[in-house]
């Protein structure tokens, strides 16, 4: 059984990353209020709400195809934050999308880039990083 679920006291790495990974999710939140994000699904848009993004976060299966909808956002939308998971799926999704919708998110590639980096090995996806945050803060 994992330890670090008994752990009271957060390790020194652990509250480090939860700091850094609070600084993104803040600069996101900033951005988000006149940029929005696209993100793999419903559960992956709740868990932005859980963190306080307010802007438009929009949810890829809507039932179009990953050009139509493509399409759709490049026309509606001068720049985008790709913000997909890193799992298999979402790293092709991603290499899909970014294709598509070339010169909208390149802007912003940073933010998935740092969410990868910060969550390491312990999740994949953006619905967790929620419950990243509390365990790494010790909640």
């Amino acid at each position: 059984m994992n330890s670090n679920h008994y752990r009271k006291t957060p390790a020194p790495e652990d509250l480090e990353r939860a700091e850094r990974l609070r600084e993104v999710m803040e600069a996101l939140c900033e951005l988000n209020n006149h940029v929005p994000i696209i993100v793999e699904g419903k559960k992956d848009a709740l868990a932005l709400r859980k963190l306080g993004l307010a802007g438009e976060i929009i949810a890829l299966h809507g039932g179009k195809g990953l050009y139509e909808f493509s399409e759709k956002i490049a026309e509606q939308f001068p720049t985008i934050v790709l913000l997909l998971d890193w799992d298999a799926k979402g790293e092709a999704l991603f290499k899909s999308l970014s294709a598509n919708l070339r010169t909208h998110w390149e802007e912003f590639s940073a933010f998935r880039e740092l969410l990868k980096m910060i969550c390491q090995k312990d999740i994949k996806d953006v619905e967790s990083i929620p419950s990243l945050l509390m365990r790494l803060e010790g909640r």
